[in-house]
């Protein structure tokens, strides 16, 4: 629950999700007036209505025949401090950064949904989410905790039955992890309230994302709000 990135930003200003369009018309369903939806068949829009608000909306698509079709919706949590851009992003400060990242793999503590085609790993007692800028395994998942990671400094997974019980790995700060920018960022089950970074849903929801998301569709998450400078469509 503390911060994670896998970016791919087109300009320097937030992903705005829906303000005027940058490839189609207004009125056409949200991912085919973006500039970039990672080049998949699947997409995860997670919207807020502005920077500063702490919740939203999360929508999975589907690309079928040329046209990107909704599969799902539901409510959405983000950084007690709201969004901020996701190369500008600091560790620590309760945001979710705004971009289009890639999901590597999904988590949980309890069992996978069933129908899930994702590489999916199931929490243990030894696994953590190491989040300590000076180790080796910085955001990234060990089992067990390594030496050079302090467990003060990192996420002890089993810790969160509810917010875990199901989870996929937002790619945000995770190919080339850049030190002080953030670890742990997750699309994950609702807790009691606003998250540390990551994005939240219920935990419903996070089962029909993991049993309709499949890796061969190289699905992406686009994070970012309705207008203003983080706006989805000018990225």
């Amino acid at each position: 629950m503390r911060p994670r990135v896998v970016v791919t930003l087109v300009s320097a200003s937030l992903l705005v999700l829906g303000a005027a369009p940058a490839g189609g018309f207004e009125g056409d369903p949200l991912p085919s007036r973006m500039a970039d939806t990672g080049g998949g068949s699947q997409l995860i829009t997670a919207q807020a209505p502005r920077a500063g608000t702490t919740s939203g909306t999360v929508t999975w698509w589907d690309l079928r025949g040329g046209k990107w079709v909704q599969a799902g919706s539901a409510a959405a949590r983000f950084g007690a401090n709201g969004l901020v851009e996701g190369a500008e992003r600091k560790q620590g400060t309760n945001t979710t950064p705004t971009g289009l990242y890639d999901l590597p793999f999904a988590f949980g503590v309890e069992a996978a949904p069933g129908g899930t085609g994702v590489d999916y790993r199931r929490v243990h007692e030894d696994s953590w989410w190491c989040q300590d800028n000076d180790s080796r395994s910085y955001n990234r998942w060990t089992e067990p905790r390594p030496a050079d990671c302090r467990a003060a400094e990192s996420e002890h997974l089993i810790s969160y039955p509810t917010q875990y019980a199901h989870a996929l790995v937002i790619g945000f700060n995770y190919q080339k992890p850049v030190r002080g920018r953030g670890a742990g960022i997750f699309l994950h089950v609702n807790g009691r309230a606003a998250t540390a970074g990551c994005v939240s849903v219920p935990g419903d929801a996070m089962r029909r994302i993991l049993g309709w998301v499949k890796p061969a569709a190289k699905p992406h998450i686009a994070i970012g709000t309705e207008s203003g400078a983080t706006a989805i469509t000018r990225y």
